[in-house]
């Protein structure tokens, strides 16, 4: 095993199986082996059964479509404006001066803090919880698109100027090109971030989501089905990723080549 070779499709498939595999395995004995106690961690049977139950008699199929709108919602107000901004600011420098001290600040600002203010200005609505995630997800998305088109290759930029190029042409024409692989990444990667905000807006003056029925769960001390909400967090976080990459791969297929 060397650093940074790569491996095979097959490999790295089996190489992902076989951690969960391994993860399940170690699940089962902690707790079917009695050395973790039920109420603190359910085993795996229990919690499929709980999940089963959940789907077929109490409507989580609802929540969990709340889940997803709500985060696919936010999330695209986010980027519609983030995407934009980031490009202004990481192609012209005067419009980064202006507006990257404000991102930087705002960007470690945590978006569950803002969760009080919200509920005040918007209510336990939809609002507030697209809110949350727009707030969690904006500022990151502005910044790193903003160093990824600040980061295209100069000699790209040189020879665009030299050919004749004007500077809307450099843009669109170099900057953007170059630079769209990246932010694809970036976007997949802040997408899995908008799922930890909308749980948190959800464990607040929520009535359907996955975040409410993990609350619901905690107080009946129900590990089974909040292990249950997590696991399916996790399944749709690993679908959708994986979609992402597929996708990126699709459009952009001369990243591949450069790697």
């Amino acid at each position: 095993m060397k650093p940074l070779v790569p491996v095979a499709p097959g490999t790295r498939l089996a190489l992902g199986v076989a951690f969960f595999v391994v993860f399940f395995a170690a699940w089962t004995g902690a707790t079917l082996g009695g050395l973790v106690p039920k109420q603190f961690l359910a085993d795996p049977l229990t919690m499929v059964r709980s999940g089963w139950t959940l789907l077929a008699q109490h409507g989580f199929l609802h929540d969990i479509g709340m889940t997803v709108w709500r985060v696919v919602g936010g999330f695209l107000i986010a980027a519609a404006l983030a995407i934009p901004l980031g490009v202004l600011m990481g192609a012209y420098k005067p419009v980064e001066a202006f507006f990257e001290p404000f991102v930087s600040f705002s960007r470690y600002l945590p978006a569950s803090a803002f969760i009080p203010l919200l509920i005040l200005w918007a209510g336990i609505g939809e609002a507030q919880k697209l809110a949350v995630i727009f707030i969690g997800s904006f500022f990151q998305l502005v910044l790193m698109v903003a160093v990824s088109v600040g980061n295209t290759r100069r000699d790209l930029v040189e020879a665009a100027y030299t050919l004749g190029a004007q500077d809307r042409g450099v843009v669109a024409r170099v900057l953007l090109p170059a630079s769209a692989p990246e932010i694809a990444e970036t976007l997949r990667m802040v997408l899995g971030w908008a799922w930890t905000y909308v749980i948190v807006a959800e464990l607040i003056g929520a009535s359907s989501g996955i975040g409410h029925m993990i609350t619901d769960s905690q107080a009946l001390l129900a590990t089974d089905q909040i292990i249950f909400g997590i696991l399916v967090i996790g399944l749709i976080g690993l679908v959708t990723d994986f979609a992402f990459k597929a996708l990126n791969r699709t459009l952009f297929p001369w990243a591949q080549l450069s790697r």
